[in-house]
């Protein structure tokens, strides 16, 4: 009953009793996947699962000749054996060992006692590398505790990349110190919009991250084998970081925070000092994320003010450029250059093959197929992100009860069927070119964790599938198995939505939870997953 699905899984005969007397033998570089085992584990039994040596009663990680993040469990009534390929893949057999415990282990609370897991045969490893999902802080900002929680979330699901999107129109959320007024003034709007086109809600809305806490959250996210990929939007969704430094824009006038959404007309000017403004914030940014990858957006960029401007059309003439796609797709390549020459990538959304893509960049395709294969066809790595398939943000249902209705009805069913290669690549050798997939969970309408864990799950555990596991899938098996996961996710706190819709309470997000609705949640997630395995 693992979720998402591994490449080969069989019954053995007999069962491992795990007990405050069971031990942990592990070799010296898996250490970390020890200790954070030890973390989940150890509240659960009452133990504290000391180092031991090979042999009855112990849970055994070594290293094997494996993929990277493959593993190999075995589970025996004599010990349990997790052999895998590297730490992620030591991590990963650990926490598919976690989901053969009951679900109440989940809770790490509670009077400890000895559980049993059944024997086992179990291999696996990723279908694609990247596995990701976007949540976005910058809309509606998110505490650093809710993103650790998140991180947690998604790593239990195998997934390995939080594309964290940190600043747009609405605004700016991480510290950057040659800069103090992008958090001062950008962090902050006076008010948001309630849905997409309603009206005010009078409440200021902000917050940021400071460097030493990007610092825990990368920290934390490398000890679950996550890799925290920043986006620091360019030359668009940009009007928080010109409303803390005018002179990065293109008008006379000040600006404020952006309050409502949708695309901004607000975007960067094309002078020299702004490209240097931005090359700044991105040297403390690469002194923040190690990660290989650093997205500038890209996306949605009006050309507007570009077309009014004669300070924008006089660059044009300067630089050569044809007309303002062209323009853009200078600032794109000017990054793309800045960070190849130290080491990293630039990734932005497909907007960025308009005007020409640039040499390494790889593009997150949101918008149709095409963008995905014109860009594979030419060499070029891509990350599959379809609006219609994985957007979060979307509403799961049709029903008036939704809270704050947004989109397409996007179903678990229409997640579960996503196919992260498109069709027209299927049998092309530029399909190599896609090196995964992510979901985005987008905030402008999403206002708190409880509204995130609403619309992420269990869509989110659907999505895993698609990148995980084979590329041949079966949702009825997938319903029988979320059966036996939706109760952990309870266990958790995870307040996701069930296939009836929402309870009261989630027809209104961000309300201060009662004590009573957990009692209820879990009482309704118990009925639920009980008429799941009966439909099978």
């Amino acid at each position: 009953m693992i979720v998402p699905k591994p490449v080969h899984h069989e019954f053995l005969t007999g069962q491992f009793v795990l007990d405050r007397d069971t031990a942990l033998a592990v070799d010296p570089e898996l250490s970390q996947v020890a200790a954070w085992l030890r973390g989940e584990l150890g509240p659960v039994t009452g133990g504290e699962l000391p180092p031991g040596g090979p042999g009855p009663g112990t849970i055994m990680i070594s290293r094997a000749d494996l993929h990277p993040e493959g593993y190999r469990l075995t589970v025996g009534p004599e010990g349990v054996v997790i052999e895998a390929g590297g730490a992620a893949g030591a991590f990963y057999g650990a926490q598919t060992f976690r989901q053969l415990l009951p679900a109440q282990a989940f809770r790490k609370a509670g009077a400890a006692e000895a559980m049993t897991v059944p024997a086992v045969l179990i291999e696996d490893e990723p279908r694609f590398a990247w596995r990701g999902c976007l949540l976005d802080v910058a809309r509606h900002f998110m505490t650093k505790a809710d993103v650790l929680r998140f991180i947690d979330l998604i790593a239990l699901h195998k997934l390995n990349v939080l594309h964290l999107h940190l600043s747009d129109d609405q605004g700016w959320r991480l510290e950057i110190r040659r800069y103090p007024r992008l958090t001062e003034v950008g962090s902050w709007r006076k008010e948001s919009q309630t849905g997409w086109n309603g009206a005010m809600d009078g409440r200021p809305h902000g917050g940021y991250y400071t460097q030493d806490d990007i610092r825990e959250i990368v920290a934390y996210a490398a000890g679950r084998h996550v890799t925290v990929v920043p986006e620091i939007d360019l030359p668009g969704h940009t009007q928080a970081a010109i409303a803390a430094y005018p002179e990065l824009g293109n008008l006379d006038e000040p600006l404020e925070v952006r309050t409502t959404w949708g695309i901004g007309t607000n975007v960067l000017n094309a002078q020299e000092s702004t490209v240097e403004f931005f090359t700044n914030v991105f040297d403390e940014v690469m002194e923040l994320f190690p990660s290989p990858y650093l997205c500038v957006g890209g996306d949605e960029c009006s050309k507007e003010q570009w077309r009014e401007s004669p300070a924008a059309q006089r660059r044009i003439a300067e630089l050569g450029l044809a007309d303002e796609e062209e323009l853009q797709s200078w600032f794109i390549h000017r990054f793309a250059e800045y960070f190849a020459a130290r080491g990293r990538r630039l990734l932005g959304w497909d907007e960025i093959l308009e005007g020409g893509l640039a040499e390494g960049a790889v593009v997150a395709s949101w918008r149709d197929d095409f963008s995905a294969v014109t860009a594979a066809k030419a060499g070029h790595d891509v990350v599959t992100c379809s609006n219609t398939a994985v957007y979060f943000d979307y509403r799961q249902g049709p029903g008036e009860d939704e809270p704050v209705p947004f989109g397409t009805v996007l179903t678990l069913d229409d997640v579960y069927a996503f196919q992260p290669i498109p069709a027209e690549l299927a049998d092309d050798d530029a399909a190599e070119h896609v090196i995964g997939s992510q979901c985005c969970v987008w905030t402008e309408l999403i206002d708190s964790s409880r509204h995130v864990d609403y619309m992420a799950f269990p869509r989110l555990s659907a999505f895993a599938e698609t990148v995980w596991s084979p590329a041949a899938r079966d949702f009825a098996d997938f319903r029988v198995r979320l059966a036996a996961h939706l109760p952990r996710l309870a266990a958790i706190g995870v307040e996701f939505r069930r296939e009836e819709g929402p309870l009261p309470w989630q027809t209104r997000p961000g309300v201060p939870g009662r004590p009573e609705d957990q009692e209820e949640w879990r009482a309704q997630i118990a009925a639920w997953t009980s008429n799941l395995r009966d439909r099978g």
